[in-house]
């Protein structure tokens, strides 16, 4: 099957392709409606999330007409933090992951060339960052240079580093042996060249779905930090904070929990129904087996 633009084809076949690439169509629709009521609250919200002073009259009313997703403990709407949450937990899941590959990718990009003492040791590094769980290794970061969400930004990305080295080296191990690479070496380029012309373009696909994929781990670890009170501070909104706040009223208020707890899965369903419908769709492999169904 041809990869022409989905407008180009004929009714029967875009109904075809959206039938092969259904988790694609589904994490797309999820993901870019989070990323839009993230850019929304930046502009409105139905409510000011952080009202002075504070309606305690409001507080733990349930879902109705005034409050969609009700109020919690202090007053506040609960969609309106939520909003608001969305915006920071994209936030320093985007940065989080844009450290990730800015350092990770170059790394691995070397270590593939270069191979030797120098690729033992990068590896060997990021075989050590690899034995502490990611969440306990952002906890232990955030801890020493203390909570906010700069800091479990750094956290976040310190973790992706390794994840982004270590498939980049292993993508790009398996291409510095095809004839197209080693044209180039007899034409006199270096390694250097090499990894940004010829091995970079060839290895976006899989950092294309890694990086969706950390993406979604991301906002888990922002939304596990917040929730332990090491991520988003007050007063800006975080959906793991609104779960900690929450985390007692649920037996006569559950509305408090139960929205910031669907916001989380939502997103990282979308999330990985994206980055699986990305997988199937760039791997040549995948394709050539639907092409012959």
């Amino acid at each position: 099957m041809s990869m022409e633009p989905l407008t180009d084809l004929p009714r029967q076949e875009r109904g075809r392709w959206r039938a092969q690439h259904l988790s694609l169509v589904i994490g797309a629709a999820i993901t870019l409606g989070i990323i839009a009521i993230a850019l929304l609250s930046v502009v409105w919200t139905p409510h000011d999330p952080n009202p002075t002073p504070l309606p305690i009259a409001e507080r733990l009313k349930p879902p109705a007409g005034a409050h969609w997703f009700g109020t919690d403990l202090y007053g506040r709407d609960v969609l309106s933090m939520i909003m608001v949450g969305a915006r920071n937990s994209i936030l320093v899941a985007l940065v989080a992951v844009g450290i990730g590959v800015g350092i990770g990718v170059p790394l691995g990009l070397f270590a593939a060339a270069r191979r030797g003492w120098l690729d033992d040791v990068i590896m060997r590094v990021n075989d050590l960052v690899f034995a502490f769980p990611a969440l306990l290794l952002a906890i232990m970061i955030t801890a020493l240079l203390g909570p906010g969400a700069i800091n479990a930004i750094i956290a976040i990305g310190i973790f992706n580093i390794p994840v982004f080295a270590r498939v980049t080296r292993g993508a790009a191990l398996s291409l510095w042996t095809r004839e197209y690479v080693l044209a180039a070496r007899v034409a006199g380029k270096g390694s250097a060249l090499i990894s940004i012309e010829h091995i970079l373009p060839n290895v976006a696909n899989i950092l294309v779905v890694q990086a969706t994929i950390q993406f979604s781990l991301g906002i888990l670890a922002e939304a596990a930090l917040s929730y332990v009170g090491l991520g988003t501070q007050p007063p800006m909104s975080s959906w793991g904070r609104m779960l900690s706040e929450s985390q007692t009223m649920f037996a006569f208020a559950p509305h408090v929990a139960i929205f910031p707890g669907l916001a989380i899965v939502i997103t990282v369903l979308g999330l990985n129904l994206l980055g699986d419908g990305l997988r199937d769709m760039l791997d040549p492999r995948l394709r050539r087996e639907r092409s012959t169904a």
